[in-house]
């Protein structure tokens, strides 16, 4: 029967996986899962304390990636700290908005958070008197280091699967 379980954790955390790719906490979901499974089943020794550990904190990586992607996408492109500030509230609000106004399944997500990313870098260093051309170039780092942070949780998020999936099989 732990078996049976033991698949049926695997297929869940798959669908908890998917949902990293509409900007959802799916990483969290798989360890919140696996951990709740790993307490159930505590006296089998499915998972190693270290297991539950190791995706822990991957976890807490992958988030700081995606947060902090725009931020520093921004800044690697000499943007001022306030600009680098405006480039994470830029992604927040184009994650949101782009998941409803493009129709892009899965990739709405993505794309607004990059394009919001780069126009608050955008605007906030036009504003405060920076050419065009300057701003531009911080807004393509913005939408770059988004685009990066974004895609590295999405790695790691294939990671915390693969090492549930592997670990709830090993001996």
């Amino acid at each position: 029967m732990l078996y049976l379980w033991s698949i049926l954790l695997v297929l869940v955390n798959a669908v908890w996986f998917g949902l990293v790719l509409f900007g959802l906490p799916g990483n969290w979901l798989i360890v919140i899962s696996t951990c709740l499974f790993a307490w159930w089943q505590w006296e089998a020794k499915v998972f190693s304390i270290y297991t539950l550990i190791a995706i822990v904190v991957l976890a807490i990586i992958g988030e700081l990636f995606e947060f902090f992607g725009g931020m520093r996408g921004a800044r690697k492109s000499g943007a001022s700290r306030l600009g680098s500030v405006a480039a994470l509230a830029g992604a927040i609000t184009g994650a949101i908005l782009g998941t409803f106004l493009i129709p892009i399944l899965l990739l709405g997500t993505l794309i607004g958070a990059c394009i919001g990313a780069g126009l608050g870098a955008l605007v906030t260093e036009f504003v405060r008197g920076k050419e065009l051309k300057e701003s531009a170039r911080h807004a393509v780092g913005a939408g770059l280091g988004e685009f990066l942070g974004i895609t590295s949780k999405f790695t790691i998020g294939i990671v915390i699967w693969l090492i549930v999936a592997v670990a709830v099989f090993w001996p």
